[in-house]
């Protein structure tokens, strides 16, 4: 399963982005965004955002 970012709780501040080994992770409208097609389930954005905005769905 991909990482889901919860928008309410994301501050846009590009951890995930910088951090993400499948480079799966972008910004959109401000947000961050993940894209399941290149996800590799490894849960390192969940454990690194500081705002606890991504979750395994």
């Amino acid at each position: 399963m991909p990482a889901v970012v919860d928008i309410e709780k994301c501050t846009a501040c590009e951890t995930c982005v910088d951090v993400c080994p499948a480079a799966a992770i972008s910004m959109e409208d401000g947000k961050a965004k993940v894209d399941a097609d290149l996800c590799v389930d490894c849960e390192t954005c969940v454990d690194e955002c500081p705002s606890e905005a991504i979750s395994m769905e």
